[in-house]
């Protein structure tokens, strides 16, 4: 993609689609163009990379298809599974002067567009490609796209060998079964590749000590605005750092899955401009990233406002945006600050940054700072879901309550006050040195959007177990016995049942053994020989 000249203002155009047959509308084509180049504000002279996000539009595409066959959403992190309505775009743009073109400069973006959140794997995809492309264009493309299709597809749990012009990038895709950890699991392949592969530590994980380094003392007050889903807005020099905070904030919540919306760089030309900029109601749950000071004036009325600058890394910890109150926000000059009148449910918790200053002190590497900070969100995360889990857990019918012939019991409600009362011998502070108002924060976090992706979730799962485990007990049962006093319509109805089930269990993919559907497969069978002829040839081709 590349800029061309406009009447007034600088437009952007699609060079070439490739492969050539995904169906990209007009207005996702327009989307990505106006995405896809750092706007003037950002003064981006040399290479820059970084990541948007985007509201898919309607219509049935191939690039768009979401169904799961190759069950690749129910072995993944929730984090990491496919997007169902957006769109991931991975942007590496190139601008350096060239007096052979009319403007002065040569100004070229080579995207990658995906639903997959692997923005480590993608970066360094690019990395190789783009350098490469600019000098030889379209041929270059069409070879690498011809390697890239040759890829075996991203199974949770396995390492792939990805090669790609000449190198062999080796990456392990997450499973929802790793034991989380700070630093990313490392089991490769121990085969003798030639050329040595390229390892990459993670698909997806940034070098978060990098990313938050001016917010470091604000970590906490961040990581309560990402879960209560706060509206937040991120003001960056470049679309480099606008992004990278963006991803780095949303990731804040693992292993809970970010369910609010977000866009790591945002453009005035965006379809949802008007939508996320109007003032005639609350500013919607969504974290944007943005460059343009425009946004500072438009935006004013929102109620967390992050302003950073340049990212310098130095000998000491670097200087740390500071809080300010929103009515400072008001000029286009806004110096770098934390802008919100927030107060905090917890107590700050000072010994990260004490760790992390013996880190730089001791020239510890970032990848060692970044595990620190990691581990810290993800104890805080796990702190407060652990007790939400032990609820939740708590509201699933016995085991000896689910019975062969009659439909599962249902899953009892959540009562909100019976969870809060249940924190007293079972909360938070069993696992977390924080003090503070946890009960607070529980009640504010009941009505985001994460408690209800939370509990659908969660919901969702314990109902499929319910499932597979009334199949279980079915196929433990003496079917011949029940049948002996069962009418015929009794007897057709089971049949129509158990075949309901087995559709289901398949079709969703549920926890159970392949030996116990092929065991309620002959229970069907079993069944439907015990009838009279007239409604065995009904029931075994309906």
């Amino acid at each position: 993609m590349h800029p061309s000249p406009g009447s007034s203002r600088l437009t952007a155009s699609v060079h070439l689609v490739y492969p050539y047959d995904s169906r990209l509308t007009e207005k996702e084509k327009t989307s990505i163009c106006y995405l896809s180049f750092p706007d003037s504000y950002s003064g981006c002279l040399g290479d820059t990379q970084f990541s948007f996000r985007m509201r898919q539009s309607g219509g049935q595409r191939d690039l768009h298809s979401l169904d799961d066959d190759d069950g690749y959403d129910r072995g993944a992190p929730v984090t990491l599974q496919r997007e169902a309505a957006h769109l991931f775009g991975y942007v590496y743009f190139r601008q350096v002067k060239d007096s052979a073109v009319k403007r002065g400069y040569f100004q070229k973006s080579l995207v990658l567009v995906s639903r997959l959140p692997y923005v480590n794997l993608f970066r360094s995809l690019l990395n190789l490609i783009a350098p490469e492309y600019f000098e030889k264009l379209v041929p270059c493309l069409e070879a690498v796209c011809n390697e890239i299709d040759q890829w075996p597809p991203p199974v949770p749990g396995q390492t792939l060998n990805l090669p790609v012009m000449g190198v062999v990038m080796q990456v392990r895709i997450p499973s929802r079964v790793d034991k989380l950890e700070a630093s990313p699991v490392k089991q490769f392949n121990q085969e003798n590749l030639l050329p040595a592969p390229l390892v990459l530590s993670s698909v997806n994980e940034l070098d978060l000590f990098r990313c938050f380094q001016p917010v470091l003392i604000h970590i906490q007050l961040l990581w309560e605005l990402m879960l209560l889903g706060e509206p937040l807005v991120v003001m960056a020099p470049s679309p480099t750092i606008s992004s990278e905070m963006v991803l780095a904030l949303t990731s804040c919540l693992t292993p809970l899955k970010f369910c609010c919306d977000y866009r790591p760089y945002f453009t005035i030309h965006d379809s949802e401009f008007k939508e996320y900029t109007t003032r005639t109601q609350a500013p919607p749950n969504v974290v944007l990233g943005v460059t343009n000071p425009f946004f500072i004036k438009t935006l004013q009325h929102w109620p967390h406002i992050l302003r950073i600058g340049e990212l310098k890394m130095s000998g000491d910890l670097p200087k740390q945006v500071k809080m300010k109150k929103l009515t400072k926000l008001k000029t286009l000059d806004t110096k770098p600050g934390l802008y919100t009148s927030y107060k905090t449910y917890l107590h700050k918790d000072k010994s990260l940054i004490k760790r992390l200053l013996k880190g730089i002190q001791r020239k510890r590497p970032s990848e060692a700072q970044s595990a620190l900070v990691r581990r810290h969100l993800l104890e805080l995360t796990q702190s407060f879901i652990i007790p939400l889990e032990h609820y939740m857990a708590s509201l699933m019918p016995l085991q000896r309550a689910v019975t062969p012939w009659k439909t599962p019991p249902q899953i009892r409600p959540f009562h909100q006050d019976d969870f809060l009362k249940s924190l007293e011998h079972a909360g938070p502070q069993l696992t977390c040195v924080l003090k503070g108002d946890w009960l607070g924060l529980y009640r504010r976090f009941f009505k985001s959007p994460h408690f209800d992706g939370w509990y659908r979730q969660r919901h969702r799962e314990m109902t499929q177990k319910l499932e597979a485990l009334h199949l279980e007990v079915i196929c433990e049962a003496n079917i011949l016995t029940w049948m002996k006093d069962k009418s015929e319509v009794e007897i057709v109805d089971l049949v129509l049942k158990l075949r309901e089930k087995l559709i289901q269990a398949q079709a969703h993919r549920l926890p159970v053994k392949e030996e116990t559907l092929q065991r309620v497969a002959l229970y069907i069978d079993t069944v439907i020989g015990s009838l009279p002829d007239d409604l065995q040839a009904v029931l075994r081709h309906p």
